[in-house]
C-alpha cells in the first residue's frame, strides 16, 4: 500500500471497490434482465448520472447489444452490468427486450449430423 493513498485503498482490490460504489452495493438487477437481454439507446432523455460507466454504456448501446456483450466490452462483471443497465432503463435512456427464443422444434432428427460434429470435436 502506498502511504500517499488513503488508508482504505487496497492495491489488490482493483476496480471492484469502485464498482461497489457505482452500484451503491446493489448486486441484484431487475429480475427480467439476463445476459441475453438486448438493449439499445432510446435517445429520449439526458444522462444525469456522473459515473463514466453509464456514459460508456450509452455510447456502446447506439447499436443493439446484449448485456453480456456490454459487460465483455467494458470488462465488467455481468451482475454489475445488469444493475447499471437497469438504472439506465429506469431513467428512460435504454430500451430493452428479451431475445427471441427459437421455436421448440423438438429433439434433433439428424443424429448422424450430431455424431459427425462430436467426432470432429473429439478429433481436436
Amino acid at each position: 500500500m502506498n502511504d500517499r493513498r488513503e488508508s482504505w485503498f487496497d492495491d489488490e482490490a482493483g476496480p471492484l471497490v469502485r464498482l461497489y460504489a457505482v452500484t451503491r452495493g446493489r448486486s441484484d438487477g431487475r429480475p427480467e434482465l439476463n445476459m441475453l437481454t438486448l438493449v439499445v439507446y432510446s435517445g429520449a432523455a439526458i444522462l444525469r448520472r456522473t459515473e463514466p460507466e453509464y456514459a460508456e454504456i450509452l455510447r456502446l448501446s447506439r447499436t443493439v447489444q446484449s448485456i453480456a456483450e456490454l459487460a465483455a466490452q467494458m470488462n465488467l462483471p455481468l451482475t454489475t452490468m445488469k444493475v447499471l443497465v437497469g438504472d439506465l432503463i429506469d431513467d428512460g435512456l435504454l430500451d430493452h427486450r428479451a431475445p427471441e427464443s427459437a421455436p421448440d422444434a423438438g429433439p434433433p432428427r439428424d443424429v448422424g449430423m450430431l455424431r459427425a460434429v462430436l467426432r470432429g470435436i473429439q478429433a481436436l
